[in-house]
């Protein structure tokens, strides 16, 4: 293990010697819009008690010019790049470092980015899980909280922002003469170091208050790049915090803790927003510069409620190391959606959930790297590979069924009973159990150790037989085991089981039961015997417990035929979930789910199912079907899709979202770009259609990935989008030409540290992968697994993990290769060995899937 990465182990040792009372950090920023500075100044002061003489101090990529210890000057001789060693007294020690930290383009530590439309600078840090060492010097672990007075010196005119109110400032000039202005931030509560903040820059800004209406009042501020403000609607994003301070208000009992409340959305962000208290960073892609679908709304409104759960899960009360990172993400995601129907206009929110964010938990729970919502994070490098699936939409999933299991009240109570407890510290499994415990009075330590201690989803699948219009039996079939050994597991489940007949043309809930399952692997269900013979069986009705659920033989051949016409939102995401469930599982053909989603999907009013429907049905003819019948399957697909936007309603979601299946699909299907050619030059556009940035480069690409387009047209389209969103998507359209020497001059593009930004390599990588040009990227097969431990080594770990990621090779041999390195290579790192195994993984499910249906 590299110093780089911090074992679980280092950092106890840490937690039980050291008592960090405070840091004071001032950023010297002066020369940030100069490009040819590549670092910039950091002086830091730490006051901390002491109970070990020896320990270090983390600082990554960065140079420690000076440091002093209690009032003593130090060489600085055993400073590796990323721990400095230092030697303390017993007690109170001050340790005082002058160092230079380096800019990042990868969207860690402090990230600069130059706005292409009017050379601006803008500055943001982004930190979780441990990338506040790349900035300044800290103890990099969640559960040594302390005291931050963070000043930052920056340009005259700049917008500075951290995550308390500025109290203090005035002219500065550093020793090269250059001026600017120097702000100073009221003292943080007591915080995580990865939870501290600064976004520095020429932002543009609105204000706003939020009032509690018992006396605590809140200032609101939203910010984004001068070149946005024309498309920022600030107003809407207000709206949304007051109805999520609003809710938390009244459901935590504890009053929002951090002052102010800023949201700035940023550009070539990593994630979709982190929840620094006081100051949320947001991608900018919520920032919408041309049509976007409701559903794009709904899901801003998740993230903006998810972040702001956060502030009290997470931030009041921090996770004490990696292992329990579910206490804060699964909550927020929970939240997220909950707080989006309990308080916004978005009441669907649990729709979008059920089809986007848990058809990523299925996927990601049957990878051979699966693990427990609470899991075992033996360092750094695994906690950054757990923010995933499993602690986001698993978790948030598990959270839906312990509401079911103890009731929303005490679910709530055992939340405000942990935040009393717990206020501005930490807390780890058994603390949040014992609050739920003893609101609910239930025992939870046998639900906990089934649902969060083990691995894997199961299956439930319903037994029906029947005569003369009569239910006869009703049972369910669990399949209930940990992924990690197959060993038995028998979750219980609170849900509800809908029993669904045919009303005319309309397919309707005719009966609903609720049900318990103790994880036997068959539960007789005695109070269905002698009800209406369903057409539909749908357990887990209302999506109440996270499980992968079939179909009886008659359900399914219901739904083949009038799935459009369940007449429930909820209802049919599940329907249509547990479809591409057996697809992906080799259980149903992929030409039958595209016969479904032709026959019924392509009508679906729920625009968040409908675009998940598309990208599914595509993704199913790209990788489960063999190559010879990918080309068919989707110019079927395709000229599907352009005709139901010849019939779709004017300016309607619905519209929008099939132009951008068609332009996707187009990439593979040659004789879709004829309609793609009159979207782009205005000839054939359908009524109410806005042919607007973001599908307009979407069309280009697939032109490009067609041979239609060269250099010189998307040079022009960039004429017309010469901003931020328009030279990546550039880059990507450039890549996805068909052409050899293309595809290696982007591989070589991808493979030069520090030649890309984070979002630049994205483009680049979905370029190079266009459905359809496999046979261009076979030969690189041999420098991809030659190349690892360089691309490790060489790159930062958010462009490493993009590239190992996106470039694995998509060859026949692909999965025993990555084995094959793999036992060479025993000592490799764990994110690269995780990365490696899921790719074989996918690959060997993609085989499978192509032999099942040849």
């Amino acid at each position: 293990m590299t110093t780089t990465n911090i074992a679980r182990d280092e950092a106890a040792r840490r937690s039980a010697g050291l008592t960090v009372e405070s840091y004071h950090t001032t950023l010297h920023l002066l020369g940030a819009t100069d490009p040819e500075q590549a670092r910039f100044g950091v002086h830091c002061v730490v006051q901390l008690e002491s109970t070990i003489e020896q320990t270090f101090i983390d600082f990554v990529d960065g140079a420690v010019n000076h440091l002093v210890v209690n009032g003593e000057v130090q060489k600085v001789v055993d400073y590796d790049g990323a721990r400095l060693q230092l030697s303390l007294e017993q007690g109170r020690n001050v340790v005082e470092i002058h160092a230079e930290g380096t800019y990042s383009r990868s969207g860690q530590g402090l990230h600069r980015f130059v706005d292409p439309i009017d050379q601006q600078t803008y500055l943001y840090t982004q930190y979780e899980p441990a990338d506040a060492r790349r900035v300044f010097p800290n103890f990099e672990q969640p559960d040594l909280k302390a005291v931050h007075h963070i000043t930052v010196l920056a340009p005259e005119g700049w917008q500075v922002r951290s995550n308390q109110p500025r109290v203090s400032g005035g002219p500065v000039t550093n020793d090269d003469g250059v001026t600017g202005v120097r702000h100073a931030f009221a003292p943080t509560p007591r915080l995580s170091t990865y939870l501290t903040c600064v976004a520095a820059g020429p932002w543009a800004e609105q204000t706003d208050r939020w009032s509690s209406g018992d006396g605590l009042e809140v200032e609101l501020g939203a910010l984004c790049r001068q070149s946005l403000a024309e498309h920022f609607d600030a107003e809407a994003i207000f709206t949304l915090t007051k109805q999520g301070m609003n809710f938390y208000h009244a459901a935590f009992g504890f009053p929002y803790p951090w002052g102010k409340y800023d949201q700035v959305f940023v550009p070539e962000y990593n994630l979709g927003a982190m929840e620094n208290p006081g100051l949320v960073t947001f991608t900018e892609h919520y920032i919408h510069r041309s049509a976007a679908t409701r559903a794009q709304y709904q899901n801003r409104a998740n993230t903006i409620l998810h972040e702001m759960a956060h502030m009290w899960f997470g931030d009041l009360v921090t996770p004490a190391w990696w292992d329990d990172l579910w206490l804060k993400e699964s909550f927020a995601e929970f939240m997220g959606a909950h707080v989006s129907v309990e308080a916004t206009e978005f009441t669907d929110a649990w729709v979008a959930f059920a089809g986007r964010r848990k058809d990523w938990a299925y996927n990601q729970d049957q990878l051979p790297t699966t693990h427990p919502i609470v899991a075992d994070i033996p360092d750094i490098e695994a906690a950054k590979q757990n923010f995933d699936g499993i602690t986001y939409a698993k978790g948030a999933a598990v959270l839906k069924q312990l509401v079911a299991h103890v009731g929303i009240d005490d679910f709530f109570a055992g939340a405000r009973d942990y935040f009393q407890a717990h206020a501005f510290g930490s807390a780890r499994l058994a603390d949040l159990l014992k609050a739920l415990e003893q609101a609910s009075q239930r025992d939870l330590q046998e639900w906990s150790r089934r649902w969060l201690q083990t691995a894997g989803p199961d299956s439930l699948v319903p037994q029906v037989e029947c005569a003369d219009g009569k239910i006869t039996r009703l049972a369910v079939r669990q399949h209930s085991v940990d992924a990690r050994d197959g060993q038995h597991v028998g979750r219980p489940h609170t849900l509800l089981v809908g029993l669904y007949r045919l009303d005319g043309d309309r397919l309707v809930r005719s009966d609903r039961i609720d049900l318990e399952l103790d994880g036997r692997e068959l539960t007789e269900v005695p109070s269905a015997v002698g009800l209406a013979e369903p057409d539909l069986v749908l357990v887990n009705d209302e999506d109440l417990t996270y499980a992968k659920v079939g179909l009886d033989e008659r359900s399914l051949a219901t739904v083949k035929q009038h799935l459009g016409s369940l007449d429930d939102a909820l209802a049919r995401v599940l329907v249509w979930s547990s479809l591409w469930n057996q697809t992906r599982d080799a259980v149903l053909p992929v030409v039958d789910h595209l016969d479904a989603v032709i026959a019924h999907g392509l009508a679906e009013s729920d625009i968040a199912t409908l675009s998940v429907l598309l990208a599914n049905a595509e993704f199913g003819i790209n990788h489960y079907l063999p190559e010879q019948r990918r080309e068919e399957q989707a110019g079927r697909l395709a000229e599907a899709v352009w005709q139901a936007l010849q019939g779709a309603e004017p300016g309607s979601d619905r519209q929008l979202a099939l132009a951008r299946s068609l332009a996707s699909l187009a990439r593979r299907v040659p004789a879709a770009t004829d309609h793609v050619g009159a979207l782009l030059d205005g000839s054939e556009v359908p009524d109410g259609l806005e042919v607007g940035s973001e599908l307009r480069w979407m069309l280009a690409t697939a032109m490009a990935a067609q041979g239609r387009w060269g250099v010189a047209e998307l040079d022009e389209e960039l004429a017309r989008d010469p901003g931020k969103d328009g030279v990546t998507a550039r880059l990507g359209a450039l890549a996805a030409r068909p052409e050899a020497q293309v595809k290696a001059e982007a591989w070589q593009q991808l493979h030069t540290p520090l030649a890309l930004s984070n979002d630049h390599v994205d483009a680049i990588i979905a370029g190079l992968n266009a459905p359809g040009q496999g046979h261009l990227l076979a030969d690189r097969a041999d420098g991809y697994f030659h190349g690892l431990p360089t691309v490790w080594q060489q790159h930062a770990i958010e462009i490493a993990q993009r590239l190992v990621r996106g470039l694995f090779p998509d060859t026949p041999d692909a999965a025993d290769r990555a084995d094959a390195w793999l036992q060479a290579h025993p000592q490799a790192p764990g994110a690269l060995r995780r990365l490696l195994l899921e790719g074989a993984d996918a690959a060997r499910r993609s085989a499978g899937a192509q032999d099942f249906n040849a």
